[in-house]
């Protein structure tokens, strides 16, 4: 029997085609929320990806990937229809853009997830593109309204990306950080969703007046607020490959460590997803640690 998904993911899997310096694209399956569904999964957690993806080559790799991270695939989808293509055309300094009018991602169908599986879960993860993307905005919107009327937490990370810089964007972006019980964001999404604010910081934690959040700083660490409240974490120091899914595999090992270890104090926590981003970091494109592999690098310091 599947053990129930305490864990649910929501929003988008997508194919990265990366710009090489000899001028050939590199493809590479991806997709932030995603990321965070696999980085959680592989962390012993039972995890649920709930969204679409093509049945093509580019949507079969992101399946197959999904299970060998071990996800519950009753939560996964698969549509006929083209895949959603991130053309990263420069990554110093980033430069993208996406393909994906009719994509799978959009048909993306609530109806059609695991009955009773909202009974079962414990928290629900939104964030990135998937929120930015109609008509599975709104959907994604409803769900998490009707998961916070049933007392489920909700976790968010916004995650920055051109394509939230509607009016649209900014009316959901107030509405889910309403909702949240924990919120990840990084210094330069910070700046990027609250353009010209001097307090930005001040505004995210009056707009999520409930949440714990998790303001990441790259090789400075990071830092838990809720309140008046703040705990430090620095980095771990690793030879760093690439930054690829860093920040998805440090929202992904804070709520693994949640659930995992309720009771653990907030530090613990931190470690986990400090762990995290510090081994996804030491190994080529969004890597996922165990949860081995994350103790192991917290025992060593």
């Amino acid at each position: 029997m599947t053990q129930p998904a305490a864990f649910v993911v929501f929003g988008e899997a997508l194919t990265d085609f990366i710009r090489q310096p000899d001028g050939q694209w590199r493809a590479i399956a991806g997709g932030a929320c995603w990321n965070v569904a696999r980085a959680a999964a592989r962390l012993g957690v039972a995890t649920g990806y709930a969204g679409s993806v093509s049945t093509d080559l580019f949507g079969n790799e992101l399946y197959r990937l999904a299970q060998e991270a071990g996800l519950d695939m009753r939560f996964t989808q698969q549509h006929a229809k083209a895949p959603l293509l991130a053309m990263v055309t420069s990554t110093t300094p980033p430069d993208y853009f996406f393909i994906g009018d009719d994509s799978a991602d959009l048909h993306f169908d609530v109806q059609r997830l695991p009955a009773g599986w909202m009974d079962e879960a414990r928290i629900l993860h939104f964030g990135c593109i998937s929120l930015a993307r109609e008509p599975l905005a709104s959907r994604l919107l409803q769900v998490a309204q009707e998961a916070a009327m049933r007392n489920k937490k909700i976790a968010f990370d916004p995650n920055w990306r051109k394509l939230m810089d509607s009016p649209s964007y900014r009316i959901l972006l107030k509405q889910l950080l309403g909702l949240s019980h924990y919120v990840k964001v990084s210094d330069e999404d910070l700046e990027r969703l609250f353009p010209g604010d001097g307090n930005a910081l001040a505004t995210l934690q009056a707009l999520a007046p409930q949440a714990e959040i998790l303001y990441t700083l790259g090789a400075k660490g990071m830092r838990w607020i809720k309140g008046e409240q703040v705990i430090e974490q620095a980095a771990y120091a690793v030879e760093v490959v690439d930054t690829v899914g860093c920040g998805d595999a440090s929202m992904g090992g804070w709520i693994a460590s949640q659930l995992r270890q309720p009771d653990a104090p907030t530090q613990a926590h931190l470690r986990c997803a400090a762990a995290g981003a510090a081994i996804a970091a030491s190994k080529a494109g969004a890597y996922a640690a165990t949860w081995e592999e994350v103790q192991a690098m917290i025992a060593r310091g």
